[in-house]
């Protein structure tokens, strides 16, 4: 089974997809991940999207794609976060799983007001020595802004402060709107209420996945 989540940054997508693979051994692909393990790994496409990511460039959709292929190929069930991204990559993608006879099965929307994003990444901050996690409404630390597992001054990441979140959710909407029209036609879309709990949501697409089993 493939299956598509989109959705903006902060909206659950990465969450959802570790509970998926825990339980029926999903492979999780981010596509940020899988350029990372690819080039680590000096795997060929790895190497050859390294020149463009050594150069700051991005990594062209064709290269992407062969990446994909290469692990749906590997993989029976499958979830593509967070791509594709435009209705160009959504062709592509298409194209190359009809050659294998496969398609996207389902495509989940998670859907969330804006707002709620901001809160949920503005708020987050980072230990920079052991990488603990923490957020200043939701789970802060005992002391102030202090790790409680190495006792480090925590940091605020850059793709994390307001403005540049905002930057990425304007972006995400221009860029996801025909996307979303696109699996609508094709009757594979499901919209999710992303400001559901973690168990709640899950739930809801457990019970879409095991349907479809």
């Amino acid at each position: 089974m493939i299956l598509v989540f989109l959705g903006p940054p902060g909206a659950g997508k990465g969450t959802q997809a570790k509970l998926l693979s825990q339980e029926f051994g999903f492979r999780h692909i981010s596509t940020g991940d899988m350029l990372r393990e690819a080039v680590k790994n000096k795997t060929p496409l790895g190497l050859k999207a390294k020149e463009y990511m050594d150069r700051g460039d991005l990594v062209p959709d064709e290269l992407v794609i062969a990446m994909v292929e290469e692990i749906i190929l590997q993989e029976k069930d499958v979830v593509l976060d967070g791509f594709p991204r435009t209705i160009g990559q959504a062709l592509s993608l298409k194209d190359v799983l009809k050659k294998h006879a496969k398609d996207v099965d389902k495509v989940f929307l998670f859907d969330i007001d804006d707002e709620i994003v901001v809160e949920r990444l503005s708020g987050r901050r980072v230990c920079p020595n052991c990488g603990s996690v923490y957020h200043v409404k939701f789970s802060p630390p005992k002391k102030d802004e202090i790790c409680d597992v190495c006792g480090t001054k925590l940091i605020q990441r850059e793709d994390d402060k307001e403005e540049v979140i905002r930057r990425r959710l304007e972006v995400y909407r221009r860029q996801t709107a025909e996307l979303v029209d696109f699996y609508k036609k094709e009757n594979k879309l499901i919209s999710l209420d992303s400001r559901k709990g973690i168990e709640d949501l899950y739930g809801d697409i457990k019970k879409a996945v095991e349907d479809d089993c």
